[in-house]
């Protein structure tokens, strides 16, 4: 007999069963350590195309042999968010080569940020303010977050812009192109060779370049290989559907929970308005565990608790599309480069809160100090390894949220109390909107900083907290290692306030990145007179 999923996925044009079951099929071997993250098969030579070992069967390797002379300065990988950097740098006058393994065009589904966190795509003149407009969709408030037995928290102005990816991409490449970019759609990456003065691509065709960035994003070959086939620290699971048939609401829901802890999981909500209905997900963090729900088995929960959390039964719905996948996330993030003349980008390189989903919100975010950093690097030449660190530093106010994310994941191997997620999350987002949006905002944008945090930690009433409980859970490792995240949170946030008095001083590239990754690092970027705010995909 059919199960519901199947049911409703069969019914929508395209492949969308298809597609589930296929990306159900790699998450279940990654549980079970026999696949990558590439969704390739562990262990090495003659079980992929990629592997972390054989010499014959590497994303990258290196020659001592120079190239001598070389065809771009840069070439990108991945089209989707390398488009944005791509348009960036031949703006600046570079010689770019966007590389795309299919079609470069948006999907139907829209992703959601802020009116704010646009205006950097009005800053580096990749748009007009009327091709920016032209990409917006919907707009709506008030955001909430919801959870169960507290009173819903509500909040105005953070991911309440619904952008069609479609638009945008579309005037992006149109932009790039008009500049004097080259673009190469259905040329997948197959291998990169790093030379003392290049790196040669090969993907379809053979590139020769100064500079490979690889925003190929959370699977890319070069990202597997660079991290040795180490299984992620944790992992987002989502699914959902964009319909008609739910009951009108203005806003929407950031974060909300319906129910308790069930098969070790706590489940979360997210819902916008979308075009044509609105988008809802149910997400929860795991790890990669063998015991772990496969996205079939999340979608099924999705159906049974839908109607509860909107008050709808799903055979009214209207489904237009089906929304699945898994976000994996490390500790050791971002990734430092590994080569010379390589840099992950978006996704690729880790820079995302564990709280997110990375994406367009995380890219835009970083945007002004990449494109700067990139363009800094290709004029002094100085595109060594170590060179090229400087543009993922240490960012602690990212690595401050993964006790928030080992909060809101349930260990398998004890017990799990049916509140434990609630009763923790419910008085600290009290707290914060108690505080005000000054405080609030920040947090759900991705952006921790120091005296928001502050504030938000001494205006919990303990009482409200099991705080024997919550040390037991996250265990003493953790909550050192949260400590020093912590403190070097306050460190940056106190280097950080001499920003708009230091940068008239700090001129040379190395210091203006140190400049960068205290105020990135401190969620103070605004301190550079640039725009900032993290944001999810929706």
């Amino acid at each position: 007999m059919a199960t519901r999923t199947e049911t409703y996925l069969t019914a929508l044009p395209g492949e969308s069963w298809i597609n589930l079951q296929r990306a159900d099929q790699v998450w279940q071997r990654l549980k079970s350590g026999t696949t990558d993250m590439g969704g390739r098969p562990a262990g090495g030579a003659g079980t992929g195309q990629w592997s972390t070992t054989d010499p014959e069967h590497l994303a990258v390797s290196t020659s001592t042999q120079p190239l001598e002379s070389v065809d771009w300065d840069v070439v990108v990988c991945g089209g989707t968010l390398g488009v944005f950097l791509a348009c960036a740098l031949v703006q600046r006058g570079w010689r770019v080569a966007l590389v795309e393994q299919g079609v470069l065009q948006g999907r139907a589904q829209e992703w959601n940020i802020a009116r704010s966190e646009l205006q950097v795509l009005l800053d580096l003149d990749l748009l007009t303010p009327a091709e920016l407009e032209a990409t917006i969709a919907t707009e709506f408030n008030p955001m909430r977050v919801a959870i169960r037995g507290w009173a819903p928290v509500a909040i105005r102005n953070v991911l309440n812009l619904g952008i069609r990816p479609a638009v945008l991409l579309a005037t992006l490449k149109a932009r790039f192109l008009a500049k004097g970019g080259q673009l190469l759609e259905h040329s997948p990456f197959t291998q990169a060779i790093v030379h003392p003065d290049g790196v040669a691509v090969t993907a379809g065709r053979r590139l020769t370049t100064r500079l490979l960035l690889d925003a190929m994003g959370h699977f890319s070959p070069i990202v597997r290989q660079a991290r040795q086939g180490e299984r992620p620290d944790s992992l987002c699971l989502v699914v959902g559907t964009c319909a008609t048939g739910l009951p009108a609401q203005e806003g929407g829901d950031l974060l909300a929970t319906t129910t308790p802890v069930e098969n070790h999981c706590q489940y979360f909500w997210e819902a916008f308005p979308a075009q044509n209905g609105r988008t809802t997900y149910l997400f929860t963090y795991v790890d990669a565990q063998p015991g772990r729900p496969g996205l079939m088995d999340l979608f099924e929960t999705y159906w049974r608790l839908l109607p509860d959390y909107q008050g709808v039964e799903t055979e009214a719905l209207g489904l237009h599309r089906a929304l699945f996948g898994f976000f994996p996330s490390y500790r050791r993030s971002p990734l430092t480069p590994q080569w010379s003349r390589i840099l992950a980008v978006g996704d690729s390189s880790g820079l995302q809160s564990p709280l997110s989903f990375g994406g367009f919100g995380a890219l835009l975010r970083h945007l002004p100090r990449l494109s700067q950093g990139c363009h800094d690097a290709l004029q002094a030449d100085s595109l060594e390894r170590a060179a090229l660190a400087a543009l993922l530093p240490y960012q602690p106010n990212l690595a401050v949220t993964w006790l928030f994310q080992e909060v809101m994941r349930v260990p398998l191997d004890r017990p799990a109390a049916p509140d434990q997620v609630n009763a923790i999350l419910g008085p600290v987002f009290q707290a914060m909107a108690a505080q005000g949006d000054a405080v609030l905002k920040p947090f759900l944008q991705d952006a921790i900083q120091f005296p928001a945090l502050v504030r938000s930690l001494a205006a919990i009433d303990p009482r409200q907290l099991n705080l024997v409980g919550l040390l037991q859970r996250v265990g003493p490792a953790a909550l050192l290692d949260w400590t020093r995240h912590f403190l070097a949170l306050g460190l940056y946030h106190g280097l950080s306030q001499g920003a708009p008095s230091l940068a008239p001083y700090l001129r040379s590239p190395a210091a203006q990145r140190w400049l960068e990754a205290m105020c990135y690092g401190a969620g103070q970027e605004h301190k550079l007179g640039r725009p900032g705010g993290g944001s999810r995909s929706g």
